[in-house]
């Protein structure tokens, strides 16, 4: 893997407007704050926590797909480089072929009116990047047998697969195009287990054979710690915790992280499990607690928790953490 990073994100911040208008004071929602995180190249960089922290926002983000109301985000691989937040026309249709997404719903994500062979061959047709039927059919056959799709089934229509099928349907139409990037937002969320694993193998197996970069987006800590390189903690909206997987689940450096981590469910039947119990719920965005966002809900929050807000800071080892009291409770453990 690569540590060439081919996202670069610099105070990243992305806002949505709630209400207002042309005669009243607009009202925004911070649905990511000032984010700072670089994607190697080739990398498998997870992206974790709980539902309403930004995940999906700031993987949107990632993909010109929604609004950037302040910093910067730097995409750069061996043919170009492009500031998502000043892109021409040209330059946002170029990105679409190099940056691609897997929707999280296999069952949704599909027109029931088309078929297979339609439904992997539109953004090549789209996008402009065959001639003729012929040179888009032999595209589409390349991508669907390296998802392990049969011929036969390009003639089909969505409803006649399973869940598993149609997500492979969903990935070879996102990797159609030959993208650099691809964000897998909870691609596997909705399958069965054993499902989910030979997803996240084919999804493996691609990132090698075609020199892919992912963003994954989950909330299941097991699959992350199974197929990330890298994984980044997300809370309401900010970056809490980043570091390599094998350091993140060893060592967890912020108590948002450990109670994340001591909740993934044990295989031993007699283990009554020790999950640290976060009281409360995540606050809301549009009304964020002053100081550290986590303040609410942590057992270790002091006077300066409730008064300052913690900055991402580094702690050895490509390790970065956001918390007062890091190095104090670390030693603890």
């Amino acid at each position: 893997m690569s540590q060439t990073p081919l996202l670069s994100i610099k105070n990243l911040s992305v806002d949505f407007q709630l209400s207002g208008g042309f005669l009243t004071k607009k009202v925004f929602l911070r649905a990511v704050n000032n984010v700072n995180v670089d994607i190697p190249q080739g990398s498998f960089f997870g992206l974790v926590g709980e539902s309403g922290s930004g995940k999906t926002t700031l993987g949107r983000a990632f993909l010109k797909a929604v609004n950037i109301a302040d910093g910067e985000v730097e995409y750069s691989d061996d043919e170009v480089t492009y500031d998502l937040r000043n892109l021409t026309k040209v330059e946002l249709k170029d990105y679409r072929k190099r940056a691609q997404l897997i929707f999280q719903d296999p069952y949704a994500a599909l027109s029931p009116r088309m078929t297979v062979r339609d439904i992997i061959a539109e953004p090549l047709e789209v996008m402009g990047l065959t001639k003729t039927r012929d040179e888009t059919d032999k595209r589409v056959r390349e991508i669907a047998e390296k998802c392990r799709l049969n011929l036969e089934h390009l003639r089909r229509f969505p409803h006649a697969f399973s869940g598993g099928q149609r997500q492979r349907i969903s990935i070879a139409r996102a990797l159609v195009s030959s993208p650099n990037f691809v964000v897998a937002d909870e691609s596997v969320a909705a399958l069965d287990v054993s499902i989910q694993a030979d997803i996240l193998n084919l999804l493996k197996d691609l990132q090698k054979e075609l020199g892919l970069t992912y963003l994954f987006i989950s909330h299941d800590l097991s699959v992350v710690a199974h197929i990330c390189d890298h994984v980044a903690v997300m809370y309401l909206g900010r970056l809490v915790e980043s570091a390599p997987t094998r350091t993140l689940f060893n060592a967890p450096r912020h108590p948002y992280t450990k109670a994340l981590l001591s909740a993934i469910p044990s295989l031993d039947p007699d283990d009554k499990g020790n999950a640290l119990k976060l009281e409360g719920e995540i606050p809301s965005p549009t009304n964020p607690p002053p100081g550290c966002k986590f303040n609410t809900r942590c057992a270790y929050a002091i006077d300066i928790c409730r008064k300052e807000e913690p900055a991402l800071q580094p702690t050895g080892d490509d390790h970065e953490v956001a918390c007062h009291r890091w190095e104090e409770l670390f030693e603890e453990v």
